[in-house]
């Protein structure tokens, strides 16, 4: 795997290490998505029948709330399940913009990484 002027190498065990972190993420971010849609369903039922617009706006904006972190939990995993199959298919820790090494610093902080410092520096600019 490529690394930065300067860095060392990728050991097997690195590399096991940074795989099994993001397969955990995997696993635990399936069962938050789970979680989320059962209390999302939980929460269809008519039980407010009778509710004063307090209690529906406030029961309207947790479900929002709970959507929107739901939403943020299926974004994460498709980055996780992403950089994974960039393992697999030897592009994991090049850049997606530039194709120079990310750096394996920033990959073992930020293991779902697509950019390198630089380029993502450029993005958030923009």
């Amino acid at each position: 795997m490529p690394v930065r002027a300067g860095e060392g190498h990728w050991t097997a065990a690195e590399l096991a290490e940074v795989r099994a972190g993001l397969q955990e993420q995997v696993a635990a971010l399936r069962a938050e998505i789970a979680a989320t849609a059962s209390q999302i369903a939980q929460g269809d039922s008519s039980e407010g029948a009778g509710d004063d617009q307090a209690d529906a706006g406030a029961k309207t904006y947790e479900r929002e709330h709970e959507l929107a972190l739901s939403y943020n939990a299926q974004d994460l995993l498709a980055q996780t399940e992403r950089a994974v199959q960039r393992m697999d298919a030897g592009t994991y820790g090049i850049c997606e913009s530039c194709a120079k090494p990310i750096g394996k610093a920033r990959l073992q902080v930020f293991p779902r990484a697509t950019l390198c410092v630089t380029c993502k520096q450029r993005e958030e600019r923009r």
